[in-house]
This record gives C-alpha cells, structure tokens and sequence, in this order.
C-alpha cells in the first residue's frame, strides 16, 4: 500500500464483485481519480469496457470509463480490495483472489449478512488484513453496465491498521465513511432490517412504500424484529439505539425501492436468504431462542427458488 506520509498517490481499488453496490462505489472512486478495476459478470463488463459505466442518480446521468474483467488477477496491485460478492459467494471469492492478494493489501467486506469477514478472514488467513464494513445504499443494475442509485451511500467500517486514510479518502470521493468500533451491532441492525423487509418484498414482488401501505403489515414486520432482536441480545450483540428509528425510515426514504432478494427472485438467480432470515433462524436455534416467523420467511423464500422454471 502507499505510504501514507507520502500523500501523492491516491489509494488503488480493486471491486470483487462488481454489481450494484460494487459498481456504485467504484464509479465514486473512478471519478475522484483513484485507480479502480471491476471485476464483475461477463455482460457487465463487456458493456463497461466498450462503453463505461453508466451511473443515473436523481441529478446525473454519467459515463465512467473503467478497466473492467471477469478473473480475480485483477485485484493484484490493489491497495483496497473492495469484496461485493453475493454472501453465498464469500468464500469462493476469496480463494479466487488469495493468490493475488499482498500482506499490505486491505480487504473490506461490504456484503449483505453479519460474519462475511470472519468467513472472507478464514480462508486468507494471515495472507492480508481483512474487515468489516457496513453499507448504506439503495442501487440496482438497470442492465449490463447501467447503473441506477436511489439513495444513500454510506459506509462505516470497522477499526484497522490502515482504516483511517481509507476512510479520509472515501470521504474525500464523495461517500461518508465513518469508523467504528460497534462494526457487529451495525451489521447486526441491517440484518434486522433486511430480515424486516426483504424477503416480504421479495414474495410480493412489490417495493417497500407499498408493504408498508397494507393492513397488518407493521404487526408482521414487529413480529419478525422482535425476534431478530430476541436472538441479538441472547447473543451478546449490542445493538444501536437508532435501530427503531432505522426500521420506520425505510419505507419513507425508499418507497419505490425492491429488496435485493426480490431482485434475485425476479432474475431466477439465487437469494441470500441463508444470510438474512436464515442466520436468525440458525443463531436463535443454537442459543434456544424461537423464531418461527423468520423461520417461515426463510421456507418460502426457498420455496420461490426452487420453483420449476415458468412456474
């Protein structure tokens, strides 16, 4: 990684995983004059490297050139490896880029679910240092290498030993990154929203304003956050005050946005149900709490994805 001290070169990113969320951050950090490399799907990056990305946001409508492919060699040289993969995806990932990666490299999760970088942490060992990040973004692929942002875009990322001047540059690209030492308790709180809202979102194929707008929604929505809540504390996880006022302002800041997994569940590609709904279920069961609304949530989600194809 540069020196720090030196201050004449801006930090080098690589984006493993360059959907939304990766594709977002990385067109931020391209703008601002950081070296970025995309490493994405074959028709995304086909259409970014004859075209750019295309970035549309309630006042832009932009075109970013950036080198783009589909082989994790692509991090090598990297000093911030930005991991966006699909929490499903978390360990393949990681062994695709292990060789790549050097001991000053930073690999930050900025994934969906709570233990990505345990999981990210365990397959690369001491290779380079790994940590966890909490996103803050409503996107979506509007198609290969179109981008559409539709709030938000902040990140908090836990303490590290570089974790200071990546966050003064992320700032300085135009995306509020603070750090924290309560990484788990944040990460802990967007799996609660996303276990409030995405796999409703997802059965209904309807955006989270319109949920909200239903008789009965908000008792269905307390009953899954009661027990998300339930297996936090029974698990020593300490959760930020705001979490309540997190849970209402969803609806009202992103009314016409779907859930990622109705996202996934749309395309017919696999959700991260496991990492949302399912890791409730699976923690509450190891630490004899119930959860049998989370549990259902997680039963019919996979039932969508194991539907035949056209049913």
């Amino acid at each position: 990684m540069t020196d720090s001290s030196a201050g004449t070169q801006p930090l080098s990113f690589a984006v493993m995983g360059a959907g939304a969320v990766g594709c977002y951050f990385g067109a931020l950090l391209a703008r601002a004059g950081h070296p970025v490399r995309l490493i994405g799907r074959p028709a995304h990056v086909q259409a970014i490297a004859a075209h750019g990305l295309r970035l549309q946001t309630a006042t832009q409508d932009l075109r970013i050139p950036m080198p783009a492919g589909t082989d994790a060699s692509a991090v090598e040289g990297a000093d911030v490896v930005l991991l966006c993969v699909k929490s499903n995806d978390t360990e393949d990932a990681a062994r695709q880029m292990l060789p790549h990666l050097a001991a000053d490299t930073l690999v930050l999760t900025l994934q969906n679910g709570v233990d990505n970088a345990e999981r990210a942490r365990a397959v690369i060992g001491g290779r380079c240092e790994v940590a966890a990040a909490v996103v803050y973004v409503a996107t979506a692929m509007a198609g290969p290498g179109q981008l559409r942002h539709y709030g938000r875009g902040d990140l908090l990322i836990a303490p590290s030993a570089r974790s200071g001047r990546v966050a003064a540059e992320l700032r300085a690209a135009g995306i509020p990154t603070d750090i924290s030492d309560n990484v788990r308790g944040a990460l802990w709180a967007k799996l609660i929203i996303n276990s409030a809202y995405n796999a409703l979102s997802a059965l209904l194929q309807q955006p989270y304003g319109w949920l909200m707008e239903q008789p009965g929604a908000g008792d269905v929505i307390a009953d899954i956050v009661a027990e998300c809540r339930a297996v936090a504390r029974a698990d020593g996880v300490r959760l930020p005050d705001d979490l309540g006022t997190a849970l209402q302002a969803i609806p009202k800041t992103m009314p016409g946005q779907l859930s990622s997994t109705a996202q996934d569940v749309a395309r017919g590609r696999p959700t991260e149900i496991e990492h949302l709904n399912g890791h409730v279920v699976r923690r509450g069961r190891a630490l004899g709490v119930p959860t049998p609304v989370n549990r259902t949530l997680e039963v019919l989600i996979r039932m969508l994805e194991a539907r035949p194809a056209g049913g």
